[in-house]
């Protein structure tokens, strides 16, 4: 069960990380995002509702695509499972 949690939760905040250099909150009513793929590699067992650290950048985004990163720890540092998602985002320049 707690593997289908980690999984689903995964995709929460992952792709909008890649707005954060181009000023652009994800809460706003224009923004348009949608996922193309992700990808999630379990690397060993935990549990959802023990303390986990999910640290996410985007090395890149631009041209209307962003790409976003993930590696999610337990608290004694061990790494649980890796992400990786790309999608398109539309943000109209009104």
């Amino acid at each position: 069960l707690h593997r289908h949690l980690l999984s689903y939760a995964s995709d929460f905040n992952l792709l909008t990380t890649g707005l954060i250099p181009h000023d652009i909150k994800y809460t706003d009513p224009k923004l348009r995002i949608a996922s193309l793929d992700h990808a999630i590699w379990l690397h060993e067992d935990t549990r959802l509702d023990e303390w986990l650290l999910y640290a996410i950048d985007s090395p890149w985004s631009g041209g209307a695509r962003g790409l976003a990163r993930g590696h999610i720890y337990r608290r004694d540092g061990r790494l649980v499972a890796t992400t990786a998602q790309e999608g398109l985002v539309r943000y109209p320049q009104s």
